[in-house]
């Protein structure tokens, strides 16, 4: 699976993700397990535009890291589907992700899930927004705005348990087990679980919070996922590796916080 977050304040926008990735047998089930998969990029560099992914770490034989970077060569300047700095909006990139990547699962026959959450900012907003697309398992490339410019908080997708229970306080089966055992009946959760949260939730930082807190609070979702699932006795261990953050803001753009470098560090400096 994995774990990314997405912290969004009035300030700017947080990306944060584990590094595990997980390669699946045909019948389901994980395979191999790496831990050194890159989850966060800039979009289009110079541009406001980040994209996190989870779910399926390749489309057929290609990583998703490498097939974003195809996209991005597309959507930068002399690409064939160049973006144009002062017009362009979220949500038109967040479709031209999804039509990249659906092209890409049909050539590959592809039967497995992968989510896309874009992040950023739309030209000449000053607030960011989130939108996200699904591949595979039946979703649609169409994509949806899973935080409008006034939303604030944050966001998570991948393994979602850590973050339901501690969060929302509802583990992601609750209904099914409520059901089992007469407590709930069954279609009863529509109208149920919607009205429980807002009295077991925890609302976890303001619109005025500076980044850096920001940055602390996608940092502490993403860690505990990940000893979450290191000590969960019955959980495949498809959460883990380095933890990687970047931020967008106003003003500054897309910035990493941190990040795993591959080559030494006098090798990266042009």
């Amino acid at each position: 699976m994995s774990i990314i977050v997405s912290v969004k304040i009035n300030d700017g926008i947080v990306m944060a993700a584990d590094s595990a990735l997980a390669f699946f047998y045909p019948t389901g089930g994980a395979g191999q397990i790496y831990q050194h998969a890159t989850k966060i990029m800039n979009l289009v560099k110079g541009l406001p535009i980040g994209v996190m992914t989870c779910g399926s770490g390749s489309v057929g034989a290609a990583s998703v890291d490498t097939l974003l970077k195809d996209l991005r060569g597309r959507l930068s300047a002399g690409g064939e589907d160049a973006l144009d700095p002062g017009t362009y909006t979220l949500a038109s990139v967040a479709g031209a992700v999804g039509r990249f990547f659906s092209e890409k699962a049909a050539a590959a026959d592809f039967k497995l899930f992968l989510l896309l959450r874009v992040c950023g900012y739309s030209s000449g907003e000053d607030l960011p927004e989130v939108w996200q697309v699904g591949v595979g398992g039946g979703a649609s490339d169409e994509p949806i705005c899973a935080q409008q410019r006034e939303e604030i908080g944050p966001r998570w997708n991948g393994e979602l348990d850590a973050m339901d229970r501690l969060l929302l306080g509802i583990p992601p089966h609750l209904v099914d087990s409520l059901v089992k055992e007469g407590l709930l009946a069954p279609g009863g959760s529509d109208l149920a679980i919607p009205r429980l949260v807002p009295h077991v939730s925890v609302p976890m930082i303001l619109p005025a919070a500076p980044i850096q807190d920001a940055i602390d609070l996608a940092r502490f979702m993403v860690e505990t996922t990940i000893g979450f699932i290191r000590f969960a006795i019955d959980r495949p261990k498809t959460v883990g590796g380095a933890v990687e953050i970047a931020s967008i803001t106003k003003h500054e753009g897309f910035k990493w916080v941190q990040r795993k470098h591959f080559y030494p560090r006098d090798l990266n400096v042009a």
